[in-house]
């Protein structure tokens, strides 16, 4: 049957877009879990949301893995994470997949080097988080920074401790670019990593590297920007040293092929273009298509498109994107396909 308060907003909504609040929305709440990749915008939308409606968005960032797992199991209203879900995956939880953000994961240092200074490219990546690359004056760094003084201090990598879609961006991208990572390490969103210590969220690596000299990490973008960390260069697909920035990060996505790609599920990493930023990448959204909480489910729908229509300041504010206005519309159509047919 389709959903009570859905029947509503498809007589009114030939799109199924328009905004539905209850009399009585005041004390509701919305429940969701996932990535901390874009839990600074949604914490923001959340509570100009709440002022406006009434209603409530509970977000914790405990990982793209937790909201992996509790969306399958029903928990929650939905999921978020940065590692797209397969179209085999969704099927077979009976899941829907669409991408809200666009922002970029950056390398950050605490060798006193002033920011972007540092010119890092794939190769010195992998060597350092593999642990092969043991000191910042290593011959190789030395090599993609003749005009910076690098200090002999040991390298200290930290990375993320728990089930995280950066995790998955970041590996992956190393996978692509580096036969040795790609046979011995791998890309996933917990991987064995050969060396390094672990922490908590991408605040907590951020935190690790603002206290440890010598440390690199990876992080979104805003955490960075946020927590006045030194950030790196990176050598890109066209061989052109880029820094990390709103322009480079969009540039990124600009061409990249959204809506031939099932469930929206893009890889925004090493994507062409002199100016684009080689780890660039969405997070993404997990809704059940035959959610237990039904009421649940149109509010969170309402949220989003919401947050499609009168978000885009707050998250430019915290240097992010929304997804092309063309991928908007593609979402909320399948939001349509989904929720507003009788389903048996």
């Amino acid at each position: 049957m389709m959903f009570p308060l859905m029947r509503i907003g498809i007589a009114l909504c030939a799109l199924f877009l328009c905004t539905i609040f209850p009399a009585d929305a005041a004390g509701k709440a919305i429940s969701g879990v996932g990535a901390t990749f874009p839990y600074p915008v949604y914490s923001k939308w959340a509570a100009a949301y709440q002022a406006e409606t009434g209603i409530e968005v509970n977000y914790q960032s405990i990982g793209s893995g937790g909201g992996i797992k509790q969306i399958k199991t029903g928990t929650v209203a939905f999921g978020a994470t940065d590692a797209p879900l397969t179209s085999e995956a969704l099927e077979s939880s009976n899941l829907i997949q669409f991408p809200t953000l666009i922002s970029g994961i950056v390398l950050v240092t605490n060798i006193g080097i002033p920011n972007t200074e540092l010119i890092l490219d794939s190769s010195t990546l992998a060597g350092i988080f593999s642990g092969r690359i043991k000191r910042w004056n290593d011959p190789e760094l030395e090599r993609l920074n003749p005009h910076v003084l690098l200090p002999n201090d040991h390298i200290i990598v930290v990375h993320r401790a728990d089930g995280s879609g950066t995790t998955f961006i970041f590996t992956r991208y190393l996978s692509e670019l580096d036969l040795d990572w790609r046979e011995y390490v791998g890309s996933n969103m917990m991987v064995s990593w050969p060396t390094g210590i672990g922490a908590k969220g991408s605040d907590g690596v951020a935190n690790m590297v603002a206290r440890t000299r010598g440390a690199i990490g990876y992080v979104e973008y805003s955490y960075a920007k946020q927590n006045k960390l030194s950030m790196t260069q990176l050598i890109n697909r066209e061989g052109k040293a880029v820094m990390p920035s709103p322009k480079t990060i969009q540039a990124a996505a600009q061409n990249a092929p959204w809506l031939s790609t099932p469930g929206f599920g893009l890889i925004l990493t090493n994507q062409p273009g002199s100016e684009s930023w080689p780890l660039a990448a969405a997070t993404f959204i997990l809704m059940r298509k035959k959610p237990r909480n039904s009421e649940e489910t149109l509010e969170s729908l309402n949220f989003f498109s919401w947050a499609y229509t009168k978000g885009e300041k707050i998250a430019e504010d915290l240097d992010y994107a929304l997804v092309p206005q063309n991928v908007i519309e593609s979402v909320e159509a399948l939001w349509k396909e989904t929720f507003s047919k009788e389903n048996p």
